[in-house]
């Protein structure tokens, strides 16, 4: 039985269907993204959105999508489905659907009268090449089919219009034509693996409009540009192989280069299946063999924090030690440079966040565990020592550390933390001074640090942390640790915030821990009753001042709500760490339940994957990015937890 499936009644009815999305990506960062009715609902959908770094940093959509239309006795179905200004949605084609399924590749059946024609997508791996391969199973006469392209040759932040200035002209390839609407744009190479006809009908279709972009306060309407269309003859149980992509191949090999594509993907026919499938998405290689992880699509770009984050989950609970460590090869050059005020030779953004470096320690600290202490020394020791002396030496712009042991920020009017919403040039969570996710992460990096520094015989060393640590550790417990058993989210002199947020679960969920037995079990508390949702911690209580747990309309709105009680699932993991060491076999069934609220979403907003974050109220509806890369990282580590502590 097929788990991505979805029947006829689901598929025609597109206020259940229009929602889901499906992506699809390369390791180059491009990728084809739409609904699962193959409705465009967003400006940064397509069939072919790639880099074009010649132009800027943003991806672009060349190939927005492709029309398909059955000819039977002078009689055309067009499969397509737009939505138009006013409501109207044309062709329709998706009353044609009669199921789907993505178990392997996403795969649509189509019934039009006695035609039965099966579609199925592959993202080629190492190309920026989408391949549809069309497959005729039932026809009881002569059958034609004809592909119209909609052209957009555009940023992922902007829409294109009617214009004059859109090069109509086209040349004839093998199979196919290539086009390029502007200057500075790769030529789009369209091929068939038959030989077809194409028919040069310049037209744009106009009025297109994207309900995703209105939600959201946007602009939300375009033109696109259809050159014309390819027309062939297709028999019955005959296989016929679209490709889209910035370079020529040669149509005999798409056959074989379709069923190489297929072979090489992994199945998503469970949860975990699922979550797999989504790590591997993040994977970005650079052409100067850089690797990177990407924090999220369809608008991030490979972050700092999220990536040392997430990569423990997506690598090391996977069993993808080696990626691990090619991304962690790139990752130290950038952080390197950083520390020696080197300018950045690598495409991560954000390495200045004060809170970086002790996230690297803890991803490190990850592999020792996965990997064995004899390994992680030999490959980072030496960037551990440089990072718990960078902190000691007080070389960080935006971090002191100060006599009690504690590392101090000013960030006043700036936002340095995670939760870095700006609204009107300010803060809407302004986090300065002693802030207790940074100090938590300060006392485990110099535990871990402690502990593998004695390992290696440097006896003075390990004693001089451990010194400092205790320091941090008595210092933590009087700082931030309140009459009311929870932890303040940060202390600048007076400036005490009071505020029920989860970034306290660190001080529970890390390996060393400056709270003793007692203290955990009343941050736990705390978190069970005002911040656990089915997806994940809320970033703020309901209780607290401020609460906006909606995360819906325009720009502004939306940065109010972003961490002013939204879920997120990679809080969620930590608390279900902290759950499990405080807890251990008694809380398995609390914590399998607790996965179910995230299995479910395999099925909801982007297949297969988690998106960003959560309303934090019910019904908890997904928003923001499709995919999140620390959600997909802390889910999968969490699994591989709980499979620990049941053997």
């Amino acid at each position: 039985m097929s788990y991505l499936k979805f029947e006829k009644a689901l598929m025609t009815n597109l206020q259940d269907s229009l929602p889901r999305e499906l992506l699809r990506t390369n390791r180059s960062g491009a990728y084809a993204c739409s609904t699962i009715v193959d409705c465009n609902t967003r400006k940064y959908h397509g069939l072919l959105v790639v880099p074009v770094p010649e132009l800027d940093d943003d991806n672009h959509v060349l190939l927005s999508s492709l029309d398909p239309t059955v000819i039977q006795h002078g009689a055309a179905f067009n499969l397509g489905l737009h939505k138009y200004q006013g409501g109207t949605f044309s062709p329709q084609g998706h009353k044609y659907i009669r199921e789907f399924d993505c178990d392997n590749v996403p795969t649509t059946i189509y019934r039009v009268g006695g035609v039965l024609l099966k579609k199925e997508v592959v993202f080629q791996h190492y190309e920026d090449r989408i391949l549809i391969r069309y497959t005729l199973l039932e026809a009881h006469s002569k059958t034609t089919l004809q592909f119209r392209p909609f052209l957009a040759f555009r940023s992922v932040k902007q829409f294109t219009h009617e214009n004059p200035v859109a090069d109509r002209t086209y040349h004839q390839i093998d199979n196919g034509i290539s086009t390029c609407m502007y200057a500075g744009y790769p030529a789009l190479y369209m091929q068939f693996s038959k030989t077809n006809e194409f028919h040069f009908e310049p037209y744009w279709y106009r009025g297109l409009e994207y309900p995703k972009e209105q939600e959201r306060g946007y602009a939300s309407d375009e033109d696109l540009y259809v050159p014309g269309y390819f027309e062939m003859n297709i028999s019955k149980g005959e296989s016929i192989i679209f490709a889209a992509s910035t370079s020529e191949c040669k149509p005999s090999i798409l056959p074989n280069l379709f069923t190489t594509e297929v072979e090489t993907r992994s199945p998503r026919d469970n949860f975990f299946h699922c979550l797999v499938n989504a790590a591997h998405q993040f994977h970005n290689s650079a052409k100067d063999g850089a690797r990177y992880i990407l924090a999220g699509y369809p608008w991030f770009k490979c972050r700092a924090r999220d990536q040392f984050i997430a990569l423990p989950g997506l690598t090391l609970s996977i069993e993808e030690q080696d990626y691990f460590e090619l991304v962690m090869q790139t990752a130290e050059k950038g952080l390197r440079e950083f520390m020696e005020g080197k300018p950045l030779t690598v495409n991560i953004y954000e390495m200045e966040k004060p809170d970086v470096p002790l996230w690297c320690v803890w991803a490190i600290q990850q592999y020792a565990k996965a990997a064995g202490k004899e390994r992680c020394k030999k490959l980072y020791g030496s960037l551990l020592y440089d990072i718990i002396d960078y902190f000691m030496l007080d070389k960080h712009p935006n971090l002191t550390l100060d006599k009690n042991g504690l590392l101090y920020a000013d960030a006043k009017g700036k936002a340095i933390t995670w939760m870095n919403s700006m609204n009107n040039g300010r803060p809407v969570v302004p986090r300065s001074g002693y802030i207790v996710e940074f100090n938590a992460l300060w006392y485990n990096a110099l535990k871990f640090a402690a502990v593998m520094e004695q390992e290696s015989g440097n006896i003075e060393r390990s004693n001089t942390l451990e010194e400092l640590a205790a320091r941090c550790k008595e210092a933590f417990v009087d700082t931030f640790l309140n009459e009311y058993g929870y932890l303040y989210d940060y202390v600048d002199g007076n400036m005490i915030d009071w505020s029920v947020r989860p970034n306290m679960i660190f001080a529970v969920a890390l390996d060393y821990s400056p709270l003793d037995q007692k203290q955990k079990r009343g941050v736990l508390d705390v978190c069970t009753r005002e911040l656990l949702t089915p997806k994940g911690l809320r970033s703020l209580s309901p209780k607290s001042g401020g609460y906006n747990p909606m995360y819906t309309g325009p720009q502004s709105q939306r940065d109010l709500a972003y961490h002013q009680g939204t879920a997120w699932p990679w809080l969620g993991g930590f608390y279900l760490e902290a759950c499990l060491k405080l807890y251990k076999q008694t809380r398995l069934s609390f914590v399998e339940r607790q996965l179910v609220g995230y299995e479910d979403e395999m099925f909801h907003h982007c297949l297969s994957t988690l998106p960003e974050l959560f309303d934090g109220n019910p019904p908890f509806n997904g928003r923001g990015a499709i995919s999140f890369a620390m959600n997909v990282a802390e889910v999968l580590r969490t699994l591989e937890l709980l499979e620990k502590y049941k053997y």
